[in-house]
């Protein structure tokens, strides 16, 4: 049976790590080979990492990518592999290089530029005009990088239609909660209407707050998923694609015959580079194998593709891999955390514990008059399940030490907010001495729910740090994550997760002293933050107007102790940061 066989490597770069980068493609590129593939992808902008920013700026980054790409093609034989990099001619490109027998044959540059959410091209790349075609082992096979697929008349459409039988989807394509399935229909889509075998290749790993899932796909004409990538996890995807049966289902669907070439625009220049024809005769079309054209190899053994993660496993898993690339590609080995015998901190020390190790976690449990004793025991049983150190250290004779230092100054005021965050400053200053006298990442615990109100004592324990796992994760899913990551094994205590809420700044101290319960807060969040709702239509979606109106002030004020928070992972639509991006002086009621 005509076939091709195509490899996609879903690896996990590392941002300005060139030699490393070009080392995992060359040995990716030796994987593919030994399979027997003829093509192999990488991701996009897999030489430099995704996204690298005003490096780009810098024209020895360039100048320094490109020369490891010429070092790569010179050991590239016997496969054809296609390598993401950055171009240079009369500005930058956000390119695919089409590597064979040793030399770069041909480019393709990214058309479509985005410049939303988190992406920032239009900064730095100048779009692409030109639709190349590569035929490798006599297929057509058309190529384009990330954003480029999701336009359904976008040069996957005018490869289609040009003669390409494989469209070859290079990505980095951040995660967020969802965002699987809406790209798999998409892809879906994408091939159907193509009637050619759609093979997407997405990065993997974390790139400060951005998580890449993986989950590389190919997808058959029919829209049937062929093959599927590990989610959150490097994976080497291999398959036999049928040419002769993309010719036998174009046949049958006259769609691409009917009307003009379709075009993203007026500038866009359709040729074709031979690669290899393989055993089909020369004077075939581009469209259907010739009688002579014979499989080259025996066929792959058949497989199911891997099950998918979904719901609050898909987070948990991205989770870890984003706190566990964070860590170890900005070198360091351990992490320390509060442990405050709550929830947040709670769940942290669990990613921590299963992204990096136990033996790589320490814990801290810094109690002043206003702990109970519950705290500190729950932290101490959450520290023995996890199998963490747990360091205790009372911070009672400091905070007494600063309420004298400012007896006098503070003398005929009422006690308040600023006694109450003595303490969580304390905590965050001994938590960074400890980072700093040995060399630990500090893991801050605050949730998305409390960073996005301002319920945060700036500078204290619960804004101070390297990262912040949970930062872009509402309180009521964190009860979720705790919940399932009971599920595996039960490392967080009942107890953590019956409590109720608690700074425990002052005697009986509740969240629900300050802000609505998480249950009614977070959906008024959501709508506000992620959506762009008004006030007047979260009302109208039936929540008191007193509430939102509240909760909108206090994001509102909040928004310069977000700009001075640890950077978060990301996992929701909207993040703060780089998602969403907010004047801090700002007059805007709502």
């Amino acid at each position: 049976m005509p076939s091709l066989r195509v490899a996609l490597a879903q690896v996990n770069p590392t941002v300005g790590d060139l030699e490393g980068n070009a080392r995992l493609i060359l040995e990716n590129v030796e994987l593919a080979r030994e399979a027997g593939a003829d093509l192999v992808a990488f991701p996009e902008l897999t030489l430099t990492g995704y996204p690298p920013e005003d490096l780009l700026l810098k024209p020895t980054f360039v100048k320094d990518n490109l020369e490891r790409l010429g070092r790569i093609a010179d050991r590239v034989r016997g496969i054809t592999a296609v390598v993401g990099f950055v171009d240079a001619a009369a500005d930058l490109y956000n390119a695919a290089a089409v590597i064979h027998d040793g030399e770069v044959a041909g480019v393709y540059h990214k058309a479509y530029l985005p410049n939303y959410g988190v992406f920032d091209e239009d900064r730095y790349f100048r779009r692409g005009t030109e639709q190349p075609l590569f035929v490798v082992a006599g297929v057509t096979v058309g190529l384009s990088i990330c954003e480029d697929i999701w336009y359904p008349t976008g040069p996957a459409a005018i490869q289609a239609q040009a003669g390409a039988e494989v469209l070859v989807n290079i990505n980095a394509s951040p995660y967020h909660a969802g965002k699987r399935e809406h790209r798999e229909r998409m892809l879906a889509t994408r091939a159907v209407d193509s009637g050619a075998v759609v093979c997407y290749v997405n990065a993997v790993g974390g790139q400060d707050e951005l998580i890449f899932d993986g989950a590389s796909l190919v997808v058959e004409p029919t829209g049937r998923i062929l093959a599927r990538g590990r989610q959150f996890e490097e994976d080497l995807v291999v398959a036999d694609l049928d040419a002769e049966a993309i010719f036998r289902h174009r046949l049958h669907d006259p769609r691409s015959r009917k009307g003009p070439l379709a075009r993203a625009d007026g500038e866009a220049r359709v040729f074709r580079v031979v690669l290899s024809e393989g055993s089909r005769p020369a004077a075939d079309p581009p469209l259907g194998p010739g009688p002579g054209w014979q499989a080259r190899k025996p066929p792959l053994p058949a497989h199911e593709p891997p099950p998918v993660l979904e719901g609050v496993a898909e987070i948990y898993a991205a989770l870890v891999l984003g706190t566990r690339d964070y860590v170890r590609k900005n070198g360091f080995q351990k992490v320390v955390i509060g442990l405050s015998g709550g929830i947040d901190s709670s769940l942290v020390a669990a990613i921590a514990a299963d992204a990096l190790g136990p033996e790589n976690v320490v814990g801290v449990s810094l109690p002043s008059r206003y702990t109970s004793p519950g705290s500190v025991e729950d932290a101490r049983d959450l520290a023995e399940r996890l199998g963490l150190r747990l360091l205790t250290l009372s911070i009672e004779p400091s905070f007494q030490a600063l309420l004298d230092t400012l007896g006098e100054t503070f003398r005929g005021t009422e006690p308040g907010v600023a006694e109450e965050n003595l303490q969580a400053r304390l905590r965050g200053t001994i938590i960074m001495a400890l980072a700093n006298k040995f060399h630990y990442l500090a893991l801050t615990a605050g949730n998305k729910s409390e960073v996005a109100t301002g319920y945060a004592t700036l500078y204290g324990a619960d804004t101070t740090g390297g990262l912040s796992p949970i930062k872009d994760v509402p309180k009521t899913m964190v009860y979720r994550l705790a919940e399932y990551r009971n599920s595996l094994s039960p490392v967080i205590p009942e107890a953590v997760l019956a409590k109720e809420p608690s700074a425990e700044l002052k005697p009986d101290q509740r969240d629900t002293d300050t802000l609505p319960p998480y249950p009614v807060l977070d959906p008024i969040l959501q709508a506000y933050v992620e959506e762009d709702r008004p006030v007047e239509e979260i009302v109208a979606m039936g929540h008191p107007e007193e509430t939102v109106r509240r909760i909108a002030a206090m994001v509102n004020r909040s928004e310069f102790k977000r700009r001075q928070t640890p950077p978060g992972l990301k996992v929701t639509a909207r993040a703060f940061g780089r998602d969403r991006r907010l004047p801090i002086t700002n007059r805007y009621p709502q």
